[in-house]
């Protein structure tokens, strides 16, 4: 921690200790059932600041940020609040989560999504490199059967498994040049073909 968060955290405890000295002088012939109140209320307040924390979390779970499909056959992705596009993707039939990264040139496939749509790692030649912001990572390329976003479907399309650890896999440039047209207006990238 920092200096300043060291000095955050002893104001806050100082805080704290001048708040219970009072409550303690003000209620010192019903301490019990006060304290019992201020025990309730203090796991409602740690409740309340948990929630908060894992708001993101909770809310893309429970509206998770995907592709809607238009009336007129366009794909609109809806920006995330971590300022990212996210799709889920049928590869081989199976879902896969992507981040959209224009600044990748290839689709990108981490070793846990290619496990799952039947990629068998023991005979991936990892013969490419890739520079990414974590430094230089071995990737293999493969072919999956096929990529399948609502009605679009692409067959034998070329993806890298990535040798290293990845959070998430990437949609990269190699899938997005099959698309007409992207565009990104207000808080939504638009795909059309």
């Amino acid at each position: 921690m920092s200096s300043f968060e060291w000095g955050n955290l002893i104001y806050l405890l100082l805080l704290l200790a001048m708040v219970l000295s009072w409550f303690v002088a003000q209620n010192r012939r019903s301490l019990g059932k006060s304290a019992q109140h201020a025990l309730a209320w203090g796991l409602i307040f740690v409740g309340v600041v948990a929630a908060i924390g894992v708001w993101d979390d909770i809310r893309q779970t429970l509206l998770p940020t995907q592709g809607m499909i238009t009336a007129e056959g366009r794909i609109e992705v809806p920006r995330s609040n971590d300022g990212h596009y996210y799709l889920t993707l049928h590869v081989n039939s199976k879902p896969v989560n992507f981040l959209i990264d224009t600044g990748a040139s290839e689709v990108v496939i981490s070793q846990f999504d290619a496990q799952k749509i039947g990629v068998d790692l023991e005979n991936l030649d990892f013969i490419g490199r890739a520079m990414t912001a974590n430094g230089e990572v071995r990737t293999a390329p493969t072919r999956v059967e096929s990529i399948e976003l609502g009605p679009v479907i692409d067959r034998n399309f070329r993806v890298w498994v990535n040798e290293g650890e990845m959070d998430k896999s990437l949609l990269g440039m190699a899938y997005l040049r099959q698309w007409d047209r992207i565009e990104i207006t207000g808080n939504a990238m638009i795909l059309s073909r």
